[in-house]
C-alpha cells in the first residue's frame, strides 16, 4: 500500500477512534467527596462550592462526586480511608480530626469563640488556617488540609430545659470522643457519652443520653427535635470543620492543579462560614414555628466553670494548639 493510502486509513481510524471515545471520556478525571451530613447543611454546601470552582478552573477535566450523609462511613472511618487514598476529599469536624492530630481538639475548647462573627473571622483568617496546615504537615501522614469551616455555634438539646449550668449537673451528654469534650463538660457536672452521630437519635430515644449537642441546623437536618424537643442555646463550642484532601491525590497533582484546588479551598473559607450562620438562624426560625422549643441559656455560669480551664488544656494538647488558640484569641 502507498504511503498517501497508509496515511489516509490512519486518519480514519483515527477519526473513528475519536467518535468512540468522546474527549470528555478521556480527559475529565472524578474525586470522590464524603461527609457524614446531609447534604442540605453547610457540609453540602462546602462540596457544592469546592465542585464547582474545581469543574470551572479545570475547564471541565475535574469533576467531583459527592457522597454525603454518611455513605462512605462516619467520620472516623472516612479519615481512615483519606489516609490510605480510598477517597480523595472529606469534610470532618475538627473534634473528630483529633483522633489524627490530637492538638486539633484546641478547636473545641468551650467559649474560646465569643459569638458569631468572632467565629466567622477566625475560620477565614489565613493566619489560623496557615496554623492549621502546619499542625498536619507535623503530625498527620497521608492527609493534607486546604482549609477550615465551620457550620456555627453548637447547642444542647434534650427532653428538659437547660437555662443555667446547675441544671446540667449528672446530666449523660453525648459528645465527641475528645479531651476537650472530656474536660469541658465535667467542668459543668456533666458525665459524657462517646459515640458516633448516626447513633445519636436512637439513643436519645431509648434515654441512653439525656442530651446531645450540635448546631441548630444540624438538630434540624438530622430529625433530632422528633426525640428531644427542647433545645437551649447555650452556644459553648464552634461546630468547626476541616476539608481534607488525601495525600496521594494531592501528590497527583501538578503545581496548576494544586493552585485550582487552594483557589477553590480559598472560596470556601470566604464564603461558607457566613453561609452556615445564615442557615443556622433560618433552620432556628424553621423549628420554632414547627413547635420545638428553643430556650435562652443563661451561658455566665458555663463560662464562669470552664474559663480557669482553657489555657491549661491547651498547653496539655500541644504547642500548636497553645498558638491556634492565640491567634483565634487575638481576633476578636
Amino acid at each position: 500500500m502507498r504511503p498517501h493510502k497508509w496515511f489516509a486509513l490512519f486518519v480514519v481510524l483515527f477519526v473513528v477512534a475519536t467518535m468512540a471515545f468522546p474527549a470528555d471520556a478521556q480527559q475529565k478525571r472524578r474525586f470522590t467527596f464524603g461527609y457524614d451530613q446531609p447534604h442540605s447543611t453547610g457540609y453540602g454546601y462546602s462540596a457544592d462550592v469546592i465542585g464547582k470552582r474545581i469543574e470551572e478552573l479545570s475547564k471541565g477535566m475535574f469533576a467531583v462526586d459527592q457522597f454525603p450523609a454518611a455513605q462512605l462511613g462516619q467520620e472516623p472511618v472516612m479519615l481512615q480511608k483519606i489516609r490510605s487514598g480510598d477517597i480523595d476529599f472529606v469534610i470532618s469536624s475538627t473534634a473528630n480530626g483529633s483522633t489524627l492530630s490530637p492538638q486539633f481538639g484546641v478547636m473545641s475548647i468551650h467559649y474560646l469563640f465569643e459569638n458569631d462573627q468572632h467565629l466567622i473571622k477566625a475560620i477565614a483568617s489565613p493566619e489560623l488556617n496557615a496554623a492549621v496546615r502546619q499542625l498536619v504537615r507535623e503530625t498527620v501522614q497521608g492527609a493534607h488540609v486546604i482549609t477550615l469551616q465551620t457550620l456555627g455555634l453548637r447547642d444542647l438539646y434534650g427532653k428538659r430545659e437547660i437555662k443555667k449550668v446547675e441544671d446540667l449537673k449528672g446530666a449523660k451528654v453525648r459528645v465527641q470522643a475528645t479531651k476537650t469534650e472530656d474536660t469541658c463538660f465535667p467542668a459543668y457536672g456533666a458525665q459524657t457519652v462517646h459515640m458516633p452521630f448516626g447513633e445519636v437519635y436512637t439513643s436519645l430515644q431509648t434515654g441512653v443520653v439525656e442530651f446531645a449537642e450540635n448546631g441548630v441546623n444540624v438538630y434540624l437536618a438530622g430529625k433530632h427535635y422528633e426525640v428531644a424537643p427542647i433545645m437551649s442555646m447555650t452556644e459553648h463550642e464552634a461546630n468547626n470543620s476541616i476539608l481534607w484532601v488525601s495525600e496521594k491525590t494531592w501528590n497527583s497533582f501538578t503545581d496548576e492543579q494544586k493552585k485550582w484546588v487552594e483557589t477553590a479551598a480559598n472560596e470556601v473559607a470566604k464564603l461558607e462560614p457566613p453561609y452556615a450562620i445564615k442557615l443556622e438562624k433560618e433552620s432556628g426560625e424553621k423549628l420554632q414555628k414547627m413547635g420545638v422549643k428553643l430556650v435562652n441559656a443563661d451561658k455566665s455560669g458555663f463560662i464562669k466553670a470552664v474559663k480557669p480551664i482553657q489555657d491549661q488544656l491547651a498547653k496539655e494538647l500541644g504547642p500548636h494548639a497553645v498558638k491556634m488558640m492565640e491567634i483565634i484569641r487575638s481576633l476578636k
